[in-house]
């Protein structure tokens, strides 16, 4: 489960940035999860719960936004989002294609609550 080692480098990024400004505790996080990434959605979730266990970042809501990968058709230029196959240029058809998104994990929006008026 590369999931647990994926949150655990998201830990490392949070209390960080959590440090870096003073936070109290971290209410919630925002991950785009690319539908290529290999991630399953609700291992991170569950890792996230573990993980979070003692940390200023323990009762934080984590949301994660599942991405369609994109494409470039390489013979007409059509860009494409999928979730589901076929792979195929939605403008052509051809199935000529250069993939362009939708295999990162991407830390959209970290909240936190600092003691600051």
């Amino acid at each position: 489960m590369h999931e647990l080692s994926i949150i655990a480098s998201l830990f490392d990024i949070l209390e960080e940035k959590a440090r870096d400004a003073r936070a109290l505790r971290i209410t919630a996080v925002k991950l785009k999860v690319g539908r290529l990434s290999g991630v399953v959605p609700e291992l991170l979730e569950s890792a996230f719960e573990a993980y979070g266990k003692g940390t200023l970042a323990e009762d934080a809501r984590l949301e994660i936004e599942v991405v369609p990968f994109s494409f470039t058709c390489r013979g007409c230029g059509g860009e494409s989002f999928r979730d589901e196959p076929p792979y195929t240029c939605a403008a052509c058809g051809s199935n000529d294609i250069e993939l362009r998104g939708g295999m990162d994990i991407v830390i959209e929006k970290i909240e936190i609550e600092t003691d600051d008026p």
